[in-house]
């Protein structure tokens, strides 16, 4: 067994707000439902967040999005209709990025962008980056990265750390894996994870532990992470960090 790594300094809790578990749902229980107890459960925590929201989202209930502004967390970029990006033409991802910034940006400043499924072609980095995208955070640890060479050096990109069912598993085992993810830790949820599909014929890692039992997750994961000694931030605040730190080298060739 290896040893643990050392205590993350900086965590970045951040929330996928789509349709309930795509592409095998499309309703929206998760946004009316389990949103509002994300918000209140932050707020108890008294930690910011990061909320990577569809256009979709913000058209159908932008009362859900600007109570996300209003309790001062981070709003952030998920695409319009919650489709891969490795599986349409460019001109398409252009219209999904340059039509989700443009509802969102009616709430909120947006600087930070994560595809659904976490699958982003890396030539595609170039509309991150004509639409004023500072952070990218469409890749993740845990799987293979879509092959194509990145097209976007000012973009920074963190990736996500562990895959959000992960955090409903039982308190033992999902502390065992936090505690060895290298600093920044980017977790991740979906409003639809704190409605209760126990009972439902959806896959297995869309109904386990959800409803009540993942908020208690949650909460427990927040508490973790606090007991040693870790710092809450958001997406934004990790980009600006990274950004800080490149070289000149680096930020003359990303001008």
């Amino acid at each position: 067994m290896s040893a643990a790594s050392p205590s993350p300094t900086r965590v970045a809790l951040t929330v996928d707000m789509e349709p309930d578990c795509p592409p095998f749902l499309w309703t929206w229980r998760g946004v009316t439902e389990g949103a509002p107890k994300l918000i209140d459960l932050f707020a108890r925590q008294g930690i910011e967040t990061t909320w990577f929201t569809t256009g979709d989202t913000a058209r159908l209930y932008p009362q859900s999005v600007k109570a996300v502004v209003d309790a001062g967390h981070e709003l952030a970029c998920h695409g319009v209709t919650h489709q891969r990006f490795d599986w349409m033409p460019k001109d398409s991802a252009r219209w999904e990025i340059q039509e989700s910034t443009k509802r969102l940006r009616d709430f909120a400043e947006i600087t930070s962008f994560r595809a659904p499924y976490l699958r982003f072609p890396g030539h595609y980095l170039d509309l991150l980056e004509a639409e004023g995208f500072r952070l990218d955070s469409s890749q993740a640890l845990y799987k293979k990265d879509v092959p194509g060479v990145e097209n976007g050096p000012s973009l920074v990109r963190i990736p996500a750390s562990i895959t959000s069912s992960a955090l409903r598993i039982p308190k033992l085992l999902r502390e065992f894996f936090l505690s060895r993810k290298p600093d920044p830790v980017v977790l991740f949820v979906h409003p639809w994870e704190f409605v209760d599909f126990r009972q439902s014929n959806l896959r297995l890692d869309c109904r386990f532990r959800t409803g009540q039992p993942a908020l208690d997750a949650l909460s427990s994961v927040i508490d973790f992470f606090k007991a040693r000694g870790a710092t809450f931030t958001t997406m934004r605040a990790l980009g600006e960090e990274a950004h800080q730190r490149r070289t000149p080298q680096a930020q003359k060739a990303a001008a």
